[in-house]
């Protein structure tokens, strides 16, 4: 099937330097800033937004198409995902508003099917053998199940010690699994296979890295969208992301800036980073953004230990800051989200005890309202048990 190219689509413009390249895939960023040895994400660029938001009639994220370097995609039905306020976690007595926007509900479980669907398109019109993404987690499952709905072989390169979970799933979809035995080697497998065989990747292989396919990652800029049209970008004061490379914090950022620009609302809310041990709080602090930033945390879905470019820039585009959380207050947390019944992964529920850092900071006024992005739901994590379950009866 051929999947409609948006024509208000101008060309990819570099988040770094600035320069606009034209509409190709552009699977190692910004040539220009690759060759200064210095990698950048490029973004859509548009020839104007248009003057409505959603399309009449529109579901999920086709509400948006008019706004999306595709017009169309193999759809599983994504987005129009819930936000949920839990009044128990207003806390002091007198604080604003905490609302969850539970991407957990998308097809696959988690907010990668809004860059799938549009990846997976372009992939398909240009005619490619193969996708590839190298994951261990989400983003392999989600690339998978939209490979498979587009007719379109895939490989996912992963870890030996891959979840049972996200293995099964990615297995059932027909997509073909490789794994490799270092992180950085998954970036080298893909990198020959993209060079020599013509593969299409989903996913970052550079380092230092740039963010995913530049198709793909304006599809998170719908989490925005759907945000505004709930309860107003100008009503929220901040938005906490969960953050490795930052895919989803600058799609986010973006799509609000976007509103604006537009006219379509009277300000963009503060987006803030919120990840496991300090990378992009490090750059903040002065610290080359190209550097290594070693840590070990059990938040496996915001794992890493490199920063992209496009991390600073979306922190630029709506004043926002990072935040680094312990491991043990995030199990906390994950707890306590469930017994409000929204059952989380962990690196989902660690929104949350980024919120109480940035209060604690003053970053976030305790009355204002704010929402947290829970990546996915807890059902993709392995659990482990001290017991069995008493059997009655």
């Amino acid at each position: 099937m051929a999947y409609r190219l948006n024509q208000r689509l101008a060309g990819f413009r570099c988040l770094q330097c600035g320069t606009v390249h034209p509409v190709a895939d552009h699977f190692a960023g910004c040539p220009v800033c690759l060759e200064a040895g210095s990698p950048s994400s490029v973004a859509a660029a548009y020839r104007g937004l248009p003057g409505s938001l959603a399309a009449p009639g529109g579901r999920g994220c086709a509400r948006y198409a008019d706004w999306l370097a595709y017009r169309d995609w193999p759809s599983l039905g994504e987005g129009g995902t819930p936000l949920v306020e839990v009044p128990g976690l207003a806390e002091p007595p007198g604080a604003g508003r905490v609302l969850v926007k539970n991407e957990g509900q998308n097809p696959t479980g988690s907010h990668k099917d809004r860059m799938s669907m549009l990846a997976v398109a372009r992939a398909c019109e240009v005619g490619a053998r193969a996708v590839v993404a190298a994951s261990s987690g989400n983003a392999g499952h989600s690339v998978a199940a939209y490979a498979a709905a587009a007719g379109i072989d895939c490989v996912i390169v992963t870890m030996p010690g891959m979840s049972a979970n996200w293995r099964r799933a990615v297995e059932m979809t027909g997509a073909r699994l490789v794994a490799t035995e270092r992180p950085e080697t998954r970036w080298t497998y893909v990198r020959d296979r993209i060079e020599g065989e013509g593969w299409f990747p989903v996913t970052n292989y550079l380092t230092p890295p740039v963010g995913s396919n530049c198709f793909g990652v304006d599809g998170f800029r719908t989490i925005a969208f759907e945000l505004h049209e709930e309860i107003g970008a100008g009503s929220i004061g901040s938005v906490l992301v969960p953050t490795s490379r930052a895919d989803l914090l600058w799609g986010i950022a973006r799509g609000f800036r976007d509103l604006v620009e537009a006219g379509l609302a009277r300000s963009a809310p503060k987006v803030h980073a919120v990840e496991p041990f300090p990378r992009i709080s490090a750059v903040l602090d002065g610290a080359d953004h190209r550097d290594s930033f070693p840590g070990s945390s059990a938040l496996l879905s915001i794992g890493g230990d490199t920063v992209a470019y496009q991390a600073l820039d979306a922190l630029a585009l709506c004043g926002g800051t990072a935040v680094a959380v312990a491991e043990a207050d995030a199990v906390r947390d994950q707890k306590l989200l469930a017994g409000c019944g929204l059952y989380l992964e962990l690196s989902s529920a660690a929104a949350l005890t980024g919120l109480r850092r940035l209060r604690e900071r003053g970053a976030v006024a305790p009355d204002e309202t704010t929402v947290l992005i829970a990546t996915s739901h807890g059902f993709k994590e392995e659990g482990v048990f001290d017991a069995g379950i008493p059997v009655v009866g």
